[in-house]
């Protein structure tokens, strides 16, 4: 049916919506109601009641979804909320592509067009039914390939709340080695498009990260901030398990930081079977059990006995669970392919179940959803426990520790990182170059999306799939070179110039191993390096380089220096470049903007740096010394300011051989992608020997210590460093004795640390671990290494009170403290044994026909420990949104390019507070800008920066306009923040969960200052005038 408001406006209605509708009640008693859309033909108009109504009618208003599509049981019964659903990885045993197609049926039988073409033939049949959708990655690609009439359809299944989409993200993202940045970017993608598709109707309101190996308190923080009421997983410690189900403690509210309180919380349920379907029932062809056979007179004929195992089931579910209400979810991996077969069969169990009820049964089963389930639960009169911790580590048995994805593919890591800088630095091109390109970002923001997924930068997946995220990668960030070159055209020019030259831009993402190949030999090129940071930044930078070059930037020639390149890198398997110096200079790069160095060929210089081997040797600039004896052995580093002094006892590589079972039962659990389990409790040195070659120059000191022929570092300490870098490199790792290896690199210090050491949570809050030890339930240890492997995002410390050792990485690994005073940080693995948990391959990466060769950075600092954050905070961002390079191959003189061109620019022309970041920058249209600011220090955590800052929005948009509008929306930026209304929870210490929004009211054009609380993140749409 149709109806029309009084301002004209014309709505499809489904008539059974239109008849519960409390709006069209207002205007219409029921027998009036009833009798006009069962007679009407066209459209019907809404009266107009004391003159007119305030708004129009809108779809949103007549729709019934939500929690008021919810059905909410019998308060006298056991409700069983019966959940249909399919998780599909974005990529495993096979890619996204061949995962969506149902191609290479060899490895899986899985194609998800299949499935989701048969929900919707389901759904239309049964009003009943329920069906819930995670990953968008396949819903997007699904959703563009059908009719309009298919459309409409799926949109009356999702306002009537037959189809609930949870969560929204482009994938279920993994929550060990991801960064909240990216977190928050992969839901904003899905969830932008559901917003664009279904309105109020299609936001999600709960999270489901049903397989994810281990659980962030950050990644349950974030989904609070997004303005979701809970959250549902599937995997939880066995141990962990084992006292919840006695103790009917396996729902709860997760205070998931600390410092945002409230903000923060999130109602968090563990589900029973993780997500699979009760034992018995499976009626999916993938994996089938008996279906209903319901006809008397057969002799097969089930119906008594699958109603009373059903009934048996739920009733001993309930025995691990809180309320008279119970969630099943049947389902499964790339389940509901033929969705006709598991809804048949799914009708008559709750029929037949039900019918037991006048036999006496207590047991109420109905179609629902985890938000209805959640909504009934809010219903019931009680308080609940709470959790301040996380979920790490997981183990799902006594030798099964999920400890080894933390490090597992150590390039891909970085890659991912990588990308993400670029993603975030073309964002902001577009936006101050007024490009107007949003739709060529798309590519790299969604390859970036789908590498956030369980099995993507975890490392758990095939090798060939492991490819194609790379690629997909790789493809997004050549879409993004034409924003970069657009974006520079025009804000390299001088305003009072024009030029028909156009400058291509490009990349070099060799740099790491010293190539760069389209420079070598080049007379003259440029490097622009833009900040992406709103505060000034200042490092080196170290060019491949076949030649010398004089190098100026705006004020004119800077210091260089040749440094060679080492043996190490030149014999990189791979490694195609000539270049055997790198010219390294130092870089004062302006707020938001960037500089310009125009590199010049000259005379030979002669070398300016001293060489020695194998004798001790002393790194020391303005803040630091280091020393390390003749044999190559790190032994002390000092803080010059501050006279901290630490003792190494030993640095270096070690290595754990890798248990080799065959999984038959838990004893013989084997090293996998996703399992660390050593085969013995000592990592053994790499080698008893070491070579070292100290190079010292004006600019940066260096000691280069091989260990091996396949495994070296380098001790770089720059000119006034704030902390020392320690580069390593690993592989190829020999597997010629049959054995697997981990690769750690240790830290082994004179700290007293008390069994405890300090682990970030996806880059932002801090987490205290204690060796041997759970917060929440009494821990046995079985293995004594891998059980204490924690992830690190972006940091780990221990300290005593006077002194701490801090280390940042710069992609996620695996780390621990095994013994007081020691970090060690897991940096490469290859194993040959697959540990039997699905990816059905062992995790031995290759390159150019011999193992994978990966290169990578520690960044080490000596300070006190309450001064320390101001390091650890600054340096990881600056870390973790590096400014982006690009290159260029010039024709002109410098003075030609110098004056036609700018050689720095900025995006600011105030100083804006040292603790605030900018998260997020994106145009959105002509004249809307979504922008993201967070506080990045946590309470307490430094006496100046842990406190509220105020910070004017204002100053950012400076070059691009003034702002007319400013808009507050959730974490997420699909809902404005005034609208959010989470539900509200009650815990057992009489704390109310209750979100109140006064403080975060629509600003106007008179006041865009804004003030952010220590770790807090504040999301603003901006019109510009």
């Amino acid at each position: 049916m149709k109806i029309v408001s009084n301002d004209g406006q014309e709505f499809d209605i489904d008539s059974d919506i239109a008849k519960q509708s409390t709006m069209l009640k207002m205007f219409f008693d029921d027998e009036c109601l009833n009798s006009i859309i069962e007679c009407s033909d066209g459209p019907i108009p809404l009266p107009n009641v004391k003159g007119s109504l305030q708004k129009p009618i809108s779809l949103k208003s007549l729709n019934k979804c939500g929690y008021d599509a919810c059905t909410l049981g019998d308060a006298t019964k056991l409700n069983v909320h019966l959940v249909p659903h399919s998780h599909d990885d974005v990529g495993f045993v096979k890619t996204l592509d061949e995962y969506y197609y149902g191609s290479r049926s060899d490895l899986q039988h899985a194609g998800v067009q299949y499935i989701l073409d048969s929900v919707v033939l389901a759904l239309d049949e049964n009003p009943d039914r329920r069906f819930i959708y995670v990953e968008i990655a396949f819903f997007y690609r699904w959703w563009l390939q059908q009719t309009d009439e298919i459309r409409n359809k799926v949109k009356d299944f999702v306002n009537s709340g037959r189809l609930e989409f949870i969560s929204g993200g482009w994938c279920m993202n993994d929550e060990g080695t991801t960064h909240y940045n990216s977190i928050i970017d992969q839901h904003s993608l899905g969830l932008e498009f559901l917003n664009d598709q279904f309105g109020e109707c299609g936001r999600p309101k709960i999270g489901w990260q049903i397989d994810p190996f281990g659980h962030s308190r950050e990644q349950a923080s974030l989904l609070a901030q997004m303005g979701f009421d809970g959250l549902f997983f599937g995997r939880a410690d066995y141990q962990d398990l084992q006292k919840r189900n006695t103790t009917k403690s396996m729902e709860m509210i997760w205070k998931a930081s600390a410092n945002l309180d409230r903000q923060s919380w999130l109602f968090t349920g563990i589900l029973p079977r993780r997500y699979s379907t009760p034992a018995t029932f499976s009626f999916d062809f993938i994996a089938p059990d008996d279906p209903i056979i319901d006809n008397i007179n057969l002799p097969d004929y089930n119906v008594p006995e699958r109603v009373q195992t059903f009934i048996q089931t739920a009733q001993n579910e309930s025995m691990e669970y809180a309320t008279n209400h119970i969630i099943m979810t049947f389902g499964g991996d790339f389940q509901y392919q033929n969705a006709l077969a598991n809804y048949k069969n799914l009708d008559k169990l709750i029929k037949y179940v039900n019918d037991q009820q006048i036999n006496g049964s207590n047991v109420n089963v109905f179609y629902s959803t985890p938000s209805c389930y959640l909504y009934a639960l809010n219903k019931v009169n009680r308080s609940w426990i709470t959790k301040t911790d996380d979920f790490f580590p997981h183990a799902h048995h006594p030798h099964g520790f999920w400890t080894g994805y933390f490090t597992s593919r150590p390039a891909l890591k970085r890659f991912e990182r990588y990308s993400n800088n670029i993603l975030q630095v073309i964002r902001q091109l577009n936006t101050f170059s007024n490009s107007q390109l949003r739709n060529q970002i798309f590519s790299l923001s969604e390859a970036m999306a789908i590498a956030q997924h369980h099995d993507a930068v975890s490392g758990t997946e095939k090798q060939h799939v492991a490819n194609d995220y790379a690629q997909r990668l790789s493809i997004g960030i050549d879409a993004a070179l034409n924003v970069i070159n657009t974006a520079y055209s025009k804000l390299l020019i001088k305003d009072n110039q024009s030029t028909t030259t156009e400058i291509q831009q490009f990349l070099c993402q060799l740099t790491n191993i010293s190539e760069c190949l389209p420079i070598e030999n080049a007379k003259q090129f440029t490097v622009i390096l833009w900040n992406p940071i709103i505060h000034p930044v200042v490092g080196y930078l170290r060019v491949p380089v076949t030649r010398s070059y004089t190098v100026r930037d705006s004020s004119g020639q800077i210091r260089s220096e040749l440094v060679p390149v080492s043996n190490s890198t030149k014999t990189i398997p791979g490694r195609m470049s000539n270049a055997t110096n790198q010219l390294i200079f130092k870089y004062n790069l302006p707020a938001l903007g960037f500089n310009t160095y125009y590199f010049e060929a000259n005379e030979e210089e002669e070398e300016k740096f001293e060489i020695t081997k194998n004798e001790i040797c002393i790194l020391q600039n303005q803040n630091f010394r280091i020393e390390i004896d003749e044999q190559g052995n790190l032994k002390r580093i000092i803080n010059l300011q501050k006279n901290i002094n630490i003792t190494f006892l030993n640095q270096g590589f070690y290595w754990y051989q890798s248990y080799s079972g065959n999984n038959s039962q838990f004893d013989f659990q084997a090293s996998g992608a996703y399992i660390f389990r050593p085969l013995t409790q000592d990592a053994k040195p790499i080698s008893t020997k070491r070579s070292l070659k100290c190079i010292k120059s004006e600019l940066v000191q260096t000691a280069i210590i091989i260990f091996n022929e396949w495994i070296s570092q380098e001790i770089n300490l720059y000119d006034e460093g704030e902390d020392i870098e320690i580069e390593w490199t690993v592989g190829p790792i020999p597997i010629e004795d049959n054995l697997g290896k981990e690769i750690i690199l240790r830290y082994d210090t004179d700290i007293k640390s008390q069994s405890k050491y300090y682990t970030d949570a996806n880059g932002r809050e801090v987490l205290q671990r204690i060796r041997n030890y759970r917060p929440t339930y009494n821990y046995t240890i079985t293995e004594p290494v891998s059980g204490n492997y924690y992830p690190v995002n972006s940091r780990i410390w221990i300290n005593e009170t006077n002194r701490q050792f801090t280390i940042l990485t710069d992609r996620s690994e695996g780390g621990a403290s095994l013994i007081d005073g020691s970090i060690e940080l897991m940096i490469h693995r290859r194993l040959l044994y697959d540990d039997n948990l699905g990816v059905g391959e062992a995790l031995n990466e290759s390159a150019f026909g011999q193992g994978l060769v990966v290169r990578g950075k520690h960044f080490l600092n000596i300070d006190l420990p309450q001064t320390s954050a101001l390091y650890h905070r600054i340096h990881s961002q600056e870390l973790f949104m590096s400014p982006l390079v690009t290159y260029a191959l010039i024709n002109s003189s410098y003075m030609n390019y110098s004056n036609l061109y700018r050689q720095t620019w900025s995006a600011l022309s105030d100083i804006l507070p040292s603790n605030i970041h900018l998260l997020t920058l994106d145009r959105l249209n002509e004249k809307q800008y979504l922008i993201r600011l967070e506080h990045y220090f946590e309470l307490n955590e430094d006496e100046k920066y842990s406190y509220p800052t105020k910070i004017n929005l204002q100053s950012i948009f400076k070059s691009i306009g003034i702002i007319e509008k400013i808009l507050e929306l959730t974490l997420d930026a699909n809902l404005e923040l005034s609208q959010m209304n989470r539900l509200h929870w009650l815990t057992d210490n009489d704390e109310l969960l209750l979100q109140t929004n006064d403080s975060t009211k629509q600003h106007s054009l008179v006041d865009t200052n804004i003030i952010l609380n220590p770790m807090q993140i504040r999301t603003f749409r901006i019109t510009i005038v």
